[in-house]
């Protein structure tokens, strides 16, 4: 297994991963992932093995806006390479590979890149059963975002470093 960036040579892996990991209103769909990876693939953690066979991926642009928006997903240029805050859109696991720590290895290489970066940190919205996933790493839950995409309630979570050169 190795954590790699996106190429556009991913683009139906990744689609077909969003579609059967989430449902259809809240997956990413192949025009906006290639838009995502043109304006952003550096900010796409894809766990492959061997055979190169996509498991796991996390992903997300950067800015300068300290909340994340619903309307980001659909503005990959929004993106601002230099920004300070590291958004996190997906963090995406094959049904078939869950519950063996795949996700969270990407999630990892995503927080020790925005780190290396000088980001402030990450941030992410989750629903209320994910909540704890995510505190495990650090992050903390700020609460309703008040976003109901795809009808679900999504809450945000942040992990704030403690230091940060930016």
């Amino acid at each position: 297994m190795q954590i790699r960036h996106a190429q556009m040579s991913d683009i139906p892996a990744l689609a077909d991963l969003e579609r059967r990991a989430f449902p259809s209103a809240e997956a990413a769909t192949q025009p906006q992932l290639k838009a995502r990876i043109t304006v952003f693939g550096n900010h796409f953690w894809l766990l492959v093995d061997d055979d190169d066979q996509l498991i796991s991926f996390v992903n997300g642009l950067v800015t300068n806006q300290a909340n994340l928006t619903d309307e980001m997903y659909e503005q990959a240029d929004w993106h601002q390479e230099d920004g300070t805050w590291q958004m996190i859109f997906s963090v995406v696991t094959d049904p078939d590979h869950r519950k063996q720590g795949y996700a969270s290895q990407c999630l990892k290489a995503a927080i020790t890149d925005a780190q290396m970066q000088g980001r402030r940190g990450l941030v992410l919205t989750c629903k209320d059963q994910l909540i704890g996933f995510y505190e495990r790493f650090g992050f903390v839950n700020e609460g309703f975002t008040g976003s109901i995409h795809g009808g679900v309630r999504w809450n945000q979570l942040r992990l704030t470093f403690k230091e940060s050169p930016k």
